[in-house]
């Protein structure tokens, strides 16, 4: 992905007249809890394969919804823990490639990532009380002309407050971490600006912006970012205009972010994958707010 001068321009004209990111409504996750697992696994069921398979596997979900594309997956006990994750992925994230992972890539799979996270959770603090949430609340953008504004971002945050309202409600002692991929670091950018007291850090995972330019600027919250060496969204430019662009990376140094390590990723979609630094830091920040419990990859 290059963005030359005259790809910008152009992508600013088009953006500026409406062209390429319509500001119409999408379906959104409602927001859910624990109640919501027998009456989401018989929607499962009767979607048929490979959803009927979920169910029979027993996997827990508070949202699902095929004709919108929509789901969030629990990993753990939710009504029990007191240390919650909620992963956010990004562009061309679709209910479809939810486990096979975009294009067939395993490692580009939300729920293999979120599985990922939850076993690193484990190792780091087997007695720990955790539960993860794979969020596919909202509808990504498809592509990058797509991804170049705010406006899918600003209804995926939310749907995502609603949530987090809810558990803040129903779980009002747990602590949680956020955590956006890509354009979802944008989604929890904006999400943790206005959540509830329990969210406490914000793991941007090769995010393209947060909403904010500096890391003070969302206030009480924490928030790391690792950017791989080999991420093509250092390539993307640190611009902010109406309609257009991120403003500045948390990945750069000069976004003020706490940074995580990645040693094992490469590319964009390697943070969270088997052996990866980051998956084990971003597991030591859930359960404790630092990066130095995590075990070695």
């Amino acid at each position: 992905m290059h963005w030359n001068r005259p790809a910008r321009a152009t992508l600013t004209v088009l953006l500026g007249l409406g062209l390429l990111l319509p500001d119409c409504p999408v379906p959104m996750a409602p927001a859910a809890y624990v109640e919501a697992y027998p009456l989401v696994a018989a929607r499962l069921r009767t979607a048929g394969p490979p959803y009927d398979g979920w169910a029979s596997a027993g996997r827990r979900f508070l949202v699902f919804d095929p004709r919108d594309g929509l789901a969030v997956e629990v990993l753990g006990d939710l009504a029990a823990a007191d240390r919650i994750a909620v992963l956010v992925p990004g562009v061309g994230s679709t209910l479809r490639d939810f486990d096979r992972g975009l294009g067939g890539v395993a490692r580009r799979a939300p729920a293999r990532q979120g599985a990922e996270l939850y076993e690193a959770l484990r190792a780091t603090d087997p007695d720990a009380r955790v539960a993860v949430l794979v969020w596919l609340g909202y509808r990504p953008p498809d592509g990058v002309p797509a991804a170049a504004g705010p406006a899918p971002a600003r209804r995926g945050a939310a749907a995502l407050l609603a949530q987090l309202r809810v558990l803040a409600d129903r779980r009002p002692e747990a602590t949680v971490t956020l955590v956006g991929h890509s354009y979802g670091a944008l989604v929890v950018g904006l999400t943790a600006r206005r959540s509830p007291a329990g969210v406490t850090d914000v793991v941007t995972l090769g995010g393209v912006g947060v909403g904010v330019d500096r890391a003070g600027d969302l206030g009480r919250v924490r928030i790391w970012a690792a950017e791989a060496p080999t991420d093509w969204i250092r390539r993307v430019p640190e611009v902010r205009l109406p309609g257009l662009g991120h403003g500045v990376r948390p990945g750069d140094p000069a976004f003020g972010a706490r940074p995580l390590p990645t040693t094992g990723v490469t590319g964009h979609d390697g943070y969270l994958a088997p052996g990866s630094a980051t998956t084990s830091a971003v597991a030591s920040v859930v359960l404790a707010g630092t990066a130095d419990r995590a075990v070695a990859p």
